[in-house]
């Protein structure tokens, strides 16, 4: 009975308490960041769902640890049969925190987030802290630093919306401002036309890339009939 309890492993609770502990400080550190920005699952839905997996994958390894050496005999079992199931598990939680709002997706980092402090916990829970530590490292990064970082470089080539002004006399039909607009690889989202005494006020909301913004102003400006084109403050 001794020689088969030397071979199955166990774990005492300094040890379960250290990686419940480290569990929750690595998936509590991920938590605070998306708690800080404002999203949907925070501080708390962080640390629990990384401390759930360590705790899971304590019970699948060591949990069982009377019943694989009970009777005189070693039972073989599968150490991962409960922690493997975080993994798709931790997808319908995931899919809780994604929010679609007409066109646009939000929650999507969130998700990702909640499936990576599952696998953290799950690092913990076995023991690899290592592993753990530089995974939570690196989303930190990836979610303050990085982000920034890629806003400013891909924001120069991505589109933007401006509102572009343009004065034309009563009567006249902003057909070919939309053309000129469209000629440089702009797309109008919405435009108002307002008219008081000769004057018509075109005023159109674009999204174009920063760098066709001139070229827009002057094209515009040339169209005969145009008083004044500017861009809105």
């Amino acid at each position: 009975m001794h020689f088969l309890s030397a071979v199955v492993p166990a774990l005492d609770w300094p040890h379960e308490l250290l990686r419940l502990s480290a569990a929750a400080g690595l998936g509590g550190a991920v938590g605070l960041e998306r708690e800080l920005r404002e999203r949907e699952a925070g501080l708390r839905t962080h640390l629990v769902v990384c401390v759930g997996s360590a705790l899971f994958t304590l019970v699948s390894a060591y949990g069982f640890h009377d019943f694989m050496v009970s009777g005189g005999s070693l039972v073989r079992t599968d150490p991962t049969r409960i922690a493997a199931q975080i993994v798709s598990g931790i997808g319908f939680l995931g899919a809780g925190a994604i929010i679609r709002q007409g066109l646009s997706v939000r929650g999507l980092t969130t998700a990702a987030t909640l499936w990576l402090v599952a696998a953290i916990g799950m690092a913990c829970g076995a023991g690899y802290y290592g592993p753990a530590a530089i995974a939570t490292g690196t989303a930190l990064i990836t979610l303050g630093p990085l982000r920034i970082l890629s806003y400013r470089v891909v924001g120069r080539f991505r589109p933007h919306t401006e509102s572009l002004l343009v004065e034309i006399p009563a009567g006249g039909s902003p057909a070919p401002i939309i053309e000129v607009i469209e000629l440089h690889a702009g797309r109008v989202v919405s435009m108002e036309v307002t008219q008081e005494g000769d004057r018509r006020s075109v005023v159109v909301d674009v999204q174009l890339h920063e760098s066709a913004a001139p070229f827009v102003v002057a094209g515009v400006a040339d169209i005969d009939g145009v008083l004044e084109v500017r861009w809105e403050d």
